[in-house]
C-alpha cells in the first residue's frame, strides 16, 4: 500500500512540478540565473520530500511550489520593468577579452581563471585570444565570443631560429606563462626554457615574468603575450 501511494505521489509532482516549470516560461529552461537556480532547487527538493513522506498531505507540497512559483512570476515582471532589479537579480555581463587583450582584473573579480576562459574560447571554435575582438561572459555564466575579422596585430619582429621551433604537440595554443607564473611543463613541450622565454619576452617589452598575466605559443610559432595593467 505504501509502495502504491509512493509511485503514485511520484507520478503527481512529476506532472505538477512540470506544469509548474511551463507555467514559470521558457526563460527557465532555457538560461539559469542564481536566482532561477534557487527557485528551480527548492521546488526540487520539496517535491521530494512529499515523495518521501507519505504521511505527508500533499497540499503541504503543493502549497508552497506554488508560492516560489508567483514570487519567480512577480520578479520576472519586475525584471521586465526595471532594469535596475533585473541587474540586482540577473547580474550584468563581464567583458574578459577585448580586442585580444585579457581583462585580467575583471576575471578575478568574477573569479574565473584561465582554464574556464580556454575551455570555453575552444567550445566557441577559438583557439587564440589574439584573435578574440570580444569574449563576454554573460549572466547566465555563457561566454559569447565575437572573433577578429581580420589577422591579430604582432610586434614585428625578426624571424630567427628561436622564434620558431618545431611543434611537437596539437594545434592548440601552449600555456606558457599564467598569472604571472612560467608554466614549465609547456616550455618543456615546445622544447625551451626560461631564458629562451625570458629573451623573447623582451621583444614585447617586458622584462620580469611576473609582468604577464598570459602567455602562449601556437603551432605557427606566434607568442601571444597579455601584460598586466
Amino acid at each position: 500500500m505504501e509502495l502504491t501511494a509512493t509511485l503514485l505521489r511520484t507520478v503527481f509532482m512529476y506532472l505538477f512540478v512540470f506544469l509548474i516549470l511551463r507555467l514559470m516560461g521558457k526563460r527557465e529552461i532555457g538560461k539559469l540565473s542564481v536566482f532561477d537556480m534557487v527557485i528551480s532547487i527548492m521546488i526540487a527538493e520539496i517535491a521530494v520530500i512529499s515523495i518521501e513522506d507519505t504521511s505527508r498531505s500533499l497540499w503541504v507540497t503543493v502549497g508552497p511550489i506554488v508560492v516560489l512559483m508567483l514570487i519567480q512570476l512577480a520578479i520576472s515582471r519586475l525584471t521586465l520593468k526595471n532594469r535596475q532589479i533585473r541587474l540586482w537579480f540577473d547580474g550584468e555581463p563581464s567583458v574578459l577579452i577585448r580586442g585580444g587583450k585579457l581583462n585580467w582584473r575583471e576575471m578575478r573579480r568574477q573569479r574565473y581563471n584561465l582554464d574556464d576562459l580556454l575551455t570555453q574560447l575552444r567550445e566557441n571554435r577559438m583557439v587564440r585570444i589574439a584573435d578574440v575582438e570580444l569574449a563576454v561572459l554573460e549572466s547566465n555564466g555563457k561566454l559569447s565570443v565575437l572573433p577578429k575579422e581580420g589577422d591579430s596585430q604582432e610586434p614585428k619582429r625578426e624571424k630567427t631560429e628561436s622564434s620558431s621551433p618545431n611543434f611537437r604537440f596539437e594545434l592548440l595554443p601552449i600555456p606558457l606563462i599564467m598569472d604571472g607564473a612560467v608554466q614549465d611543463d609547456g616550455l618543456e613541450k615546445i622544447g625551451k626554457n626560461r631564458f629562451w622565454l625570458r629573451k623573447e619576452l623582451r621583444r614585447y617589452g617586458v622584462r620580469s615574468f611576473d609582468q604577464v598575466f598570459y602567455c602562449s605559443l601556437d603551432h605557427k610559432g606566434k607568442l601571444y603575450v597579455d601584460r598586466k595593467k
